[in-house]
């Protein structure tokens, strides 16, 4: 299992990024893929999923401001950030499970700052 993100960045507070994470190594259109972020000295935080029918789920963190998606011909989730907020600053990974394993990716890191 490969999951390999990109994206991420410097923006201004109120702000756009477009996260995407390329994965390899399962059959990704049957799975469900997350989104998670972590701060230095903090625990990680989920924040968004997707089914394999595209369902949606947010945490109330960021409902409303984030959308996720996928491509499931691309092997792609994706992570669209809007009104971008100095907390939202972490480093930001995608995630699956896999015969009952966990995966997650090395991260990218988002930084929001004027």
């Amino acid at each position: 299992v490969q999951l390999v993100e990109s994206g991420g960045g410097l923006v201004q507070p109120g702000g756009s990024l477009r996260l995407s994470c390329a994965a390899s190594g399962f059959t990704f259109s049957g799975s469900v893929m997350s989104w998670a972020r972590r701060v230095p000295g903090k625990g990680l935080e989920w924040i968004s999923g997707i089914n394999s029918d595209g369902r949606t789920t947010y945490a109330n963190t960021v409902k409303g401001r984030f959308t996720i998606s996928r491509d499931n011909a691309k092997n792609t989730v994706f992570l669209q950030m809007n009104s971008l907020k100095p907390e939202d600053t972490a480093v930001y990974s995608c995630g699956t499970v896999v015969a009952a394993s966990r995966y997650w990716g090395q991260g990218t890191q988002v930084t929001v700052s004027s």
